[in-house]
């Protein structure tokens, strides 16, 4: 299980494209879990690092998988140095600190998971720990946030009615042309000029999903290949490491997708 905990003391850059700041800040303030719905690299992980630097807030993130369990979120006994201990797993330290807990894809982890959630997102606000016989009260500075890319949902991978509707929910996508250039440009020290080609690729790009890529171009990969091209590496080898490589496997697919960049810049 990856956990991450961060305490930042200067906010991660985040570019708002609506209100969706102003409505984690109330979410946070009146104790409300928050569900963020979007597609890989559009900025839901940077939106929760941003938001919790701004709230002063420490942050545990939770990588969620097939095998994440409730005792991975909540704690176990481990045997150190000859005495049996209990440690505290991430959800379980977020809630004692009043920290924010992100489960990032929690529709990867097991059904048991949700259980555990579900006393934390009513009014009862509740973490029972079963094999300690504790049951902690969040904190008002605790906060739930969970994330999940509706594209890749299927019938053994969904969040049940009875979970989602214990949560607000913001609905993520990529931004809008200008917002995504200065979003790049901002990142990647790369001028905006230079960046706006790239935009352009990745928009008509994202056109291809669902036929010949599963995936169409995050802004993550735009800030990467950015990246690439501002420590000077040549523009073919930046676009194929950062546009063309990581969409697919197969050779006619990322020659079709190189075709379609040189045809897009020109």
């Amino acid at each position: 299980m990856q956990v991450l905990r961060t305490e930042m003391h200067e906010i991660p850059f985040y570019l708002p494209s609506g209100l969706e700041t102003q409505l984690f800040e109330e979410a946070y303030r009146q104790g409300l879990p928050l569900l963020l719905k979007g597609p890989t690299g559009c900025g839901k992980t940077r939106f929760v690092a941003h938001m919790a630097a701004r709230l002063g807030r420490p942050l545990y993130t939770v990588s969620c998988h097939d095998d994440l369990t409730a005792a991975d979120l909540t704690g176990r006994f481990l045997l150190k140095g000859g005495e049996t201990l209990w440690s505290d797993g991430p959800l379980t330290r977020a809630v004692r600190e009043g920290g924010i807990c992100y489960l990032d894809e929690v529709v990867e982890a097991r059904k048991d998971v949700t259980v555990v959630l579900h006393p934390l997102t009513d009014d009862r606000r509740i973490l029972p720990l079963e094999r300690t016989g504790e049951i902690l009260t969040a904190p008002p500075e605790f906060m739930l946030v969970a994330s999940y890319n509706p594209g890749y949902q299927n019938i053994l991978k969904t969040l049940k009615p009875s979970t989602r509707q214990r949560f607000l929910a913001l609905e993520f996508d990529f931004p809008p042309m200008a917002a995504e250039v200065a979003i790049v440009a901002a990142e990647s020290g790369l001028t905006e000029a230079r960046v706006r080609p790239l935009v352009l690729v990745a928009q008509r790009l994202r056109a291809m999903k669902g036929h010949d890529i599963e995936e169409g171009v995050s802004t993550r990969l735009l800030v990467y290949c950015a990246t690439l091209l501002r420590a000077g590496v040549p523009f073919d080898a930046a676009i194929r490491a950062s546009l063309v490589e990581p969409l697919s496997d197969e050779a006619e697919v990322k020659q079709g997708l190189i075709e379609a960049i040189a045809a897009i810049i020109g």
